[in-house]
């Protein structure tokens, strides 16, 4: 049986779904939503996908719609991610689920009512170098004892992954730190008990924090440092250093290195290198198994509780 899906949001992340699916047998977009029509219909026209709007609520009218990948500004997600599935669709919404604690309370209550599958973009869960380790932790073969991650970008202007201007300023808290707090629950397979933060100044132009600092404990004992900067004029990305008690592993994207900066071969985790592919994967392959996916809105909320922690501590400081 084909999935049939529309994904809201054909910008730089919408692109990169859309080529993830390309992959996927038995799943066709059909409808995809943009907020310029113009651009929206060349995307359209790139992927073959035959109907196009700039409001989500028409494509959810669309009967043979299945399920709806939301890529669209983090401050639709939870609004829309509750359209989708008031409209009886499945829905993954790219991270953040939220960038307030009560809505995305509200979609994981929601979804409880539904039973559909509702599932956020937390896409550290499915890259294969995290994978990797995931598996010696699961095997009993590493414990991680500290978490070193750095997220850095430089980012002075208003502008999305693709350097092109954006409609909406994005937030090293609720979108970038979330990637990492998630991860690290999720790794060491152990809530986060303490959570400490502190920020620079605030951008004048763009009213948000350019530079932050979290510490995370988690209730194994482990802990994280998590530097995050949208000022960094020099290699762009996040970096991921595991300690642990049989070794450290340093997880750049896809590619996996020990300590020693020698690689480690991650090609067969899984049948693809493109965490944003396995993440697709594992939405669809849900729907049709009828189970909760990796990463669904419920195992994610415990994240958004704590930044919802920690913007609470900024705010009073």
């Amino acid at each position: 049986m084909t999935l049939n899906v529309a994904l809201a949001g054909a910008g730089a992340f919408g692109i990169k779904h859309l080529d993830g699916i390309k992959n996927i047998p038995d799943v066709k977009v059909v409808s995809v939503v943009g907020r310029e029509l113009a651009k929206t219909q060349e995307v359209a026209d790139k992927y073959g996908i035959p109907h196009v709007a700039t409001d989500l609520a028409e494509s959810l009218k669309i009967k043979e719609v299945d399920a709806v990948i939301l890529c669209t500004p983090t401050q639709l997600h939870a609004a829309q991610a509750l359209a989708c599935l008031d409209a009886g669709k499945h829905v993954q919404v790219e991270i953040p689920l939220c960038d307030r604690l009560a809505d995305g309370e509200q979609v994981v209550q929601r979804q409880k009512e539904t039973g559909l599958v509702a599932m956020c973009g937390h896409t550290r869960r499915f890259n294969p170098s995290h994978q990797w380790v995931r598996r010696k932790i699961v095997a009993g073969e590493f414990h991680i004892q500290q978490m070193d991650v750095q997220t850095y970008f430089f980012r002075r202007t208003n502008t999305n992954a693709l350097g092109q201007p954006r409609s909406w300023t994005d937030h090293l808290l609720w979108h970038h730190a979330a990637h990492t707090v998630d991860l690290f629950a999720y790794q060491t397979m152990s809530p986060i008990v303490k959570a400490n933060a502190i920020q620079g100044p605030i951008h004048p132009t763009l009213g948000i924090a350019m530079d932050m600092s979290i510490q995370l404990k988690a209730a194994n004992g482990a802990i994280c440092t998590l530097s995050l900067s949208f000022n960094n004029d020099g290699p762009l990305g996040t970096f991921f250093r595991y300690i642990g008690d049989s070794g450290t592993y340093i997880a750049r994207y896809d590619d996996l290195f020990t300590g020693r900066d020698e690689k480690i071969d991650v090609s067969g985790v899984a049948v693809s290198m493109n965490g944003i592919e396995l993440q697709d994967r594992e939405f669809f392959a849900a729907i049709r198994e009828r189970r909760e996916p990796n990463a669904s809105v419920a195992q994610v909320l415990p994240c958004y509780q704590v930044l919802h922690q920690l913007e609470q501590q900024l705010a009073a400081d």
